[in-house]
């Protein structure tokens, strides 16, 4: 960020598009794989990442870059909590957020309470996903609701918020 604002590429939109559209067929690349990272490992609001793609590369390739992205960290996040289970979920996200969530997956409408909190964009997604792969939920139907319900949290976080701080934000 420092970089970015003493190079002058953060003190508008126009100058961060120009130096975004600058890198070519990398610049989306690199975008998508830092998404993704940053669903995998919530070092930063990946709400952030979220919200820029629109503003760096339009609505529809900002959306179709976030949609990919999320949707490939969140595979990730369920394998991670299959092979490892809650001990590093735990060690990443702290006994309180687990143990708080972690109940909310044991009761039998689990399935159904994950796909409406997956197509919101208020819980925790990240770590939802990693408790999903502790339970029993099968990897088809992980995925069909990742797929179909993901879509609808990145149009409204992604496309909503991104428009509201545009006529906000004075840049």
């Amino acid at each position: 960020v420092a970089w970015g604002w003493h190079a002058g590429v953060l003190r508008s939109q126009e100058e961060l598009r120009a130096f975004v559209d600058g890198l070519g067929w990398s610049g989306p690349v690199v975008y998508l794989l830092l998404s993704a990272a940053v669903v995998v490992f919530p070092v930063v609001p990946g709400g952030l990442l979220v919200i820029s793609a629109p503003v760096l590369f339009g609505g529809l390739w900002g959306t179709v870059i976030n949609y990919v992205a999320v949707c490939a960290g969140s595979c990730v996040n369920f394998w991670i909590a299959r092979r490892h289970g809650q001990s590093l979920i735990r060690r990443v996200f702290g006994d309180r957020a687990v143990d708080t969530w972690l109940a909310k997956t044991q009761g039998p409408g689990f399935a159904r309470a994950f796909a409406v909190a997956i197509a919101l964009p208020v819980a925790p997604d990240d770590l939802l996903c990693y408790l999903a792969g502790t339970t029993s939920m099968r990897w088809r139907h992980y995925v069909l609701v990742i797929l179909t319900c993901k879509p609808w949290a990145l149009l409204a976080y992604g496309l909503g918020v991104s428009a509201l701080l545009a006529k906000v934000v004075p840049w």
